[in-house]
């Protein structure tokens, strides 16, 4: 057994005893599990750097990690079904997006709707991340470390510095993380290196113009935790440090913790959880970054345990796109998604195909095409990924140049037509983004949460009752909805007052170098980059709307135009360049006397609509027409009209 220990820290009733529905009250355990795992195992021979770290006397490596679980308190009233989430840099988020809750991040979720407890799942949440600053709120991991001491070149580390505003020093982590500290604070060989944007030509900055410190009130101090520029970090430029470092945190565990955790739970909780109950199926749920993360558990064949048994039955990797991630390679930085290193390899299809610029064969799913431990899964993805560069990789060839389709009995790819990386709401208000990026435009409104709810209930219908999901929904090459993004750029540019980012500073997904031990995940920085993969969108009509997906009545019975893409805001530099995950809603002129002030080739709300009755009744026939095709539950027919509608009484009304 994997999982040797169970620590309970906390059992309280979840939701003060709430009632939900059938399933009745939940309670909550929060804890430490200790794991406790052979390197030499196939199953974990697949994990860098496992080898190489210590073990007990019986030969297993050792390390902990915090846990939590939502479960019915009673189990026989439960529906026997598992969620395992991926807390996304530390936070738990399932419950509260399922849920719909709004909520911000807590030690426990807000219940909101219920929708995931009225239908009797338990819910688990798994510590995977080594560089987390463990908390009430943030779950981390405690990893084991490799010991270098016995490697002549035990290799570099690469942090990435993405400044939105004026900064002199740095921490030598990817957001506010713990730091890959530096080995040598003078290190003559560490380099710091500089680009006017993400795929531009690298610059090395002098030696001299910077150093392992930070600026303090008592002036400049040494710090083998930060990193200080003279002049400061300018906005909207990309640096990249490259240097030793002392820390050796083994990140892979986290993958380990996973696959692990969710078969206790399945299989062997009965000793150190015995009130549990029992589990006929189990979905991983992971958003953004762990949602690459499930992919990258997917391409490395964890799916099953170290005695052969299959651990997930379903995933839902959400607004994943078509990469991986900093996952399992030394000295990975879990929270990093746009430095170009292992994350960004080939392949991106389920399918095994052929790399055109390295001739390699290779596919997401290789190590698991045999069926027995292949889960079923659901690619969910917003407009965001595709525009960053990745997210068509999902569903063609790397040259874009075909559909290539994915087994139907085991996998689904949805496009949330129009949508950003999160869910979108109202009131509309321009705050930052990702690290504090601002974007120019208003962000995108559009709320795509009654999707992934369906999404989800059909993956578990599908697992448990064999009910085939609605066919995958998604822009295509064969029917002209998969296209160039300067193709939908070039529709945008007619809109007044509209900004588009430089084509030539679009982000992209290249073929890459990172040395000759790379395929033991040592890689050499910075990466050398070659020949681009293809990077298409879904094609828009006049308005700006998407055409290929799942269309919501947003984009059907439009108000405004909805963009997966905006660009930063001149106040954090680079003007020209996108702004990570963040898209806009820009409304229609209500009338045509706005529409002929404004010189806005949209027709008018006015011209569009007879009034907000018959609005709302093309809504309802265009929510029940996704309800009837499986892309929506029923029950959330009325929050879907009800969003169309509120969106239609901000844009008429300005």
């Amino acid at each position: 057994m994997a999982v040797i220990d169970f620590r309970i820290d906390k059992r309280f009733s979840y939701a003060n005893g709430y009632e939900f529905g059938n399933v009745g009250a939940y309670e909550q355990i929060d804890g430490t599990l200790t794991f406790g795992v052979i390197p030499s195992l196939d199953a974990n021979k697949s994990i860098v750097d496992l080898d190489l770290a210590p073990t007990d006397r019986d030969g297993k490596v050792i390390f902990t990690s915090d846990f939590s679980i939502i479960k019915p308190v009673d189990p026989n009233r439960g529906s026997q079904g598992l969620i395992v989430e991926l807390p996304n840099r530390g936070r738990r988020r399932v419950v509260d997006t399922m849920n719909r809750s709004g909520a911000e991040a807590s030690g426990s979720p807000d219940p909101g709707d219920g929708f995931l407890f009225e239908r009797g799942l338990t819910v688990a949440s798994i510590g995977w991340q080594w560089d987390v600053y463990q908390s009430d709120v943030l779950m981390g991991l405690n990893p084991p470390s490799a010991d270098l001491s016995g490697e002549s070149n035990a290799g570099q580390t690469v942090v990435e510095i993405r400044p939105n505003e004026m900064a002199t020093t740095w921490l030598l982590a990817d957001r506010v993380h713990k730091p890959l500290k530096a080995k040598n604070i003078s290190d003559p060989n560490a380099i710091l290196y500089v680009k006017d944007f993400e795929d531009g030509e690298e610059t090395a900055i002098p030696r001299k113009n910077w150093k392992f410190a930070k600026e303090t009130p008592d002036g400049v101090m040494p710090s083998d935790e930060h990193i200080y520029l003279n002049g400061g970090f300018e906005p909207g430029k990309c640096y990249q440090i490259v240097y030793e470092t002392i820390d050796a945190p083994i990140a892979g565990s986290g993958l380990i913790a996973l696959r692990d955790v969710t078969s206790f739970l399945r299989y062997e909780s009965e000793e150190l959880l015995p009130d549990l109950g029992n589990f006929n199926h189990a979905i991983g749920y992971g958003v953004s970054q762990t949602g690459r993360m499930l992919r990258h558990f997917l391409y490395l064949g964890l799916n099953v345990d170290e005695s052969g048994r299959k651990v997930f039955d379903g995933l839902l990797p959400h607004v994943a796109g078509g990469r991986v991630g900093a996952f399992n390679h030394r000295f990975a930085q879990p929270s990093n998604q746009s430095y170009p290193s292992f994350g960004h390899q080939f392949p991106f299809h389920d399918e095994e195909l052929k790399d055109p610029f390295t001739e390699k064969s290779d596919g997401l799913l290789k190590k698991l095409a045999d069926g027995h431990s292949r889960p079923k899964v659901m690619y969910t993805n917003s407009s965001a990924e595709y525009w960053r560069g990745d997210g068509s990789l999902v569903h063609t060839d790397p040259s874009g140049l075909n559909d290539i389709e994915h087994a139907a009995e085991f996998v689904r790819v949805y496009h949330f037509a129009g949508t950003q990386h999160g869910a979108g709401t109202l009131p509309q208000s321009n705050e930052p983004g990702a690290e504090g990026a601002f974007p120019l435009f208003a962000p995108n409104v559009i709320d795509y949460s009654p999707l992934l709810r369906a999404a989800f209930v059909n993956l578990q219908k599908w697992i448990t009752d064999g009910i085939e999901p609605p066919v995958s929904k998604h822009p295509r090459i064969d029917d002209g909805t998969a296209v160039e993004r300067d193709d939908v750029l070039n529709v945008f540019d007619q809109l007044p007052e509209q900004v588009t980012p430089d084509r030539s500073k679009l982000w992209v997904i290249r073929a890459m170098d990172l040395g000759g031990r790379s395929e033991n995940g040592v890689g050499i920085y910075p990466t050398k980059e070659y020949e681009r993969y293809a990077c298409l969108v879904s094609s828009v009509d006049m308005d700006g709307n998407e055409l290929g997906g799942i269309r919501l009545p947003d984009l059907t019975q439009p108000v405004g135009t909805h963009s997966g893409w905006n660009v930063r805001h001149p106040k954090t530099g680079a003007p020209d360049q996108p702004v990570p995950m963040i898209g806009f809603s820009r409304w229609f002129p209500p009338t045509e006397t706005d529409r002929a002030s404004a010189d806005d080739p949209r027709p008018s709300i006015q011209t569009r609509y007879i009034d907000r009755d018959t609005y709302t009744d093309l809504v309802t026939q265009d929510a029940q027409q996704l309800s009837d095709d499986g892309y929506i539950l029923e029950s959330d027919i009325d929050i879907v009209v009800k969003n169309a509608v509120d969106r239609y009484d901000v844009a008429i009304n300005r």
